[in-house]
């Protein structure tokens, strides 16, 4: 089974499938590292993908509430929504499996709605800029989306 680690202070996520790694920039909490609920934190330790949201969507498929609005992002649409959080393409949406640390309570990764996604062309990558999530490159995750399942372990750290 493919394995994710997504390390925090380089700013890139791994995927292990068997003897070969790919290694992708992405961009994770602008406020750093932690677990609390509304931290706008990424949180560490060890996950697992619980859903994987928006196979069939386009690319640039605009989600609210993990929902395809229909829309398809554009240069345009960006400026016409300068504050928007863009959550594009697809989504892999993480679980913690650390009761305390990562699940339940007020570390909940789940409802904290902490997910591995799109994000418009002009976000750089290697910098931390999110509100929590793991931002990624449109092509690269759509390639890492069709390369994992529901259950892969994810490590953060």
């Amino acid at each position: 089974m493919p394995s994710i680690h997504i390390d925090l202070s380089q700013q890139t996520l791994t995927l292990r499938a068997g003897d070969r790694s790919v290694v992708y920039q992405v961009s994770t909490g602008a406020n750093g590292p932690g677990e609390q609920t509304g931290s706008g934190c990424t949180p560490r330790g060890q996950h697992r993908v619980r859903l994987k949201i928006g196979a069939n969507c386009p690319v640039g498929a605009v989600f609210r509430g993990r929902r395809w609005t229909g829309e398809v992002y554009s240069p345009a649409l960006g400026v016409a929504q300068p504050q928007r959080d863009w959550i594009l393409t697809r989504i892999l949406w993480l679980t913690g499996t650390e009761r305390g640390r990562n699940r339940g309570g007020n570390v909940d990764t789940l409802r904290r709605f902490i997910y591995i996604h799109g994000c418009p062309p002009t976000e750089p990558m290697g910098v931390p800029r999110s509100h929590g999530c793991i931002r990624m490159r449109d092509a690269d995750l759509v390639a890492l989306f069709d390369a994992v399942g529901v259950g892969t372990p994810v490590d953060i750290c």
